[in-house]
């Protein structure tokens, strides 16, 4: 589904990464784990789009097409989702019409009609459902006075009604207390198809004892410098980093 290779970028004159080679397919749950400051959320942005990063070299490829010519838009479009870490407030925009804009706009991108009004609202009450999410959320301002919690769960919300082929969660786990954590892991999983991949970006272990990967990659100094399976996440849980910044000193 996705190929990168030798990925290289960087930000006001900073390298941060050093040659990514990564691959996911269709199907597949990958975690990248490392510390702070190893170009986790970087890598993230770059995939999704975002325009402060300087691509340096490398290549991203999707699905046959080369990522590196499309906007963020274009990429929404073209079904890569990107889960934020500090989801933004939107006052005056509601989460019902935010959902609306955003599904219509993929739609028209790929030549589709507008999604009508009744199918919409039935699959906004089938994936509040399967969130456990309150119907009066739909009516709020997206993500102004929401929890913590609130707002990543709204994040997955967001990815089940736009049904994204490459769903990346940023750091999704952060800021969540253990009952949040378990019932937006459950709405990854029920999202999971052979159809579409996710790509889960963590710190911790915890968030894998829900979402099951299988592949773990570790991210330090801007490469990947280890990959394995579940097995590896709990090596580090076990050891911290200091372990992999020693084999890579």
């Amino acid at each position: 589904m996705i190929k990168i290779k030798d990925l290289q970028a960087g930000i006001e004159e900073k390298e941060i990464l050093r040659g990514i080679d990564l691959e996911i397919n269709a199907g597949e749950v990958h975690a990248i784990m490392g510390p702070n400051g190893s170009g986790k959320s970087t890598l993230s942005s770059i995939i999704a789009g975002r325009e402060d990063y300087e691509i340096s070299g490398g290549t991203i490829d999707f699905e046959g097409e080369d990522l590196m010519d499309l906007s963020p838009e274009e990429r929404a479009h073209k079904g890569v989702f990107l889960s934020f870490q500090y989801p933004v407030e939107i006052p005056g925009v509601t989460v019902s019409n935010f959902i609306k804009t955003a599904i219509n706009e993929s739609r028209k991108g790929r030549g589709e009609e507008a999604m009508e009004a009744r199918e919409m609202l039935a699959m906004m009450r089938e994936k509040t459902a399967l969130l456990e999410m309150d119907k009066s959320y739909l009516s709020r301002s997206l993500n102004e006075g929401f929890s913590g919690g609130e707002k990543k769960r709204n994040e997955i919300f967001q990815m089940a009604m736009l049904q994204p082929k490459l769903a990346i969660l940023d750091e999704t786990d952060s800021g969540l207390d253990i009952d949040a954590l378990r019932i937006v892991a459950n709405g990854v999983n029920k999202l999971r198809s052979k159809d579409n991949a996710v790509l889960v970006i963590t710190h911790y272990q915890r968030l894998l004892d829900y979402i099951e990967p299988d592949f773990v990659h570790v991210l330090y100094n801007g490469k990947i410098v280890k990959s394995g399976d579940k097995s590896l996440a709990l090596e580090l849980e076990a050891k911290g980093y200091d372990w992999i910044k020693a084999e890579n000193a």
